[in-house]
């Protein structure tokens, strides 16, 4: 089973990644934030496989917070999923520490890669 952790502000996005995992067999979305307080306490509460992370959240930025989350849960693997697609967020995301990095526009279809990416490899090992 690969728990997964959704932190956006927008509770539309949240729901859309929500019902998009739905369709994987043994990925559990356990919690949800919308903020990075929120984030924090739930990433450390439930040590998921995978957080999908909005870069720009109350509470603080996401990718201020990447490193803290890793800190707390390093085997964690984070998405950046974001509408802020710039070269300079998706450098300083991978240099914070996250593993991937999409546009929420043109990349959304790639959460569904990583998790059964993700899926495969928890299953493997």
């Amino acid at each position: 089973m690969l728990k997964v952790i959704i932190a956006d502000d927008s509770d539309l996005l949240r729901e859309r990644v929500r019902n998009a995992l739905k369709s994987i067999p043994n990925i559990s979305v356990v919690a949800e934030a919308h903020n990075t307080l929120v984030a924090k306490k739930v990433v450390a509460e439930h040590q998921p496989d995978l957080l999908i992370l909005d870069i720009r959240m109350p509470g603080g930025s996401g990718l201020e917070a990447i490193e803290k989350l890793k800190a707390i849960s390093p085997r964690t693997k984070i998405i950046v999923l974001t509408n802020y697609n710039y070269p300079q967020y998706k450098e300083k995301s991978f240099e914070a520490g996250a593993d991937y990095f999409c546009s929420k526009s043109e990349e959304f279809e790639r959460i569904y890669e990583i998790a059964n990416e993700l899926l495969n490899a928890n299953s493997t090992a």
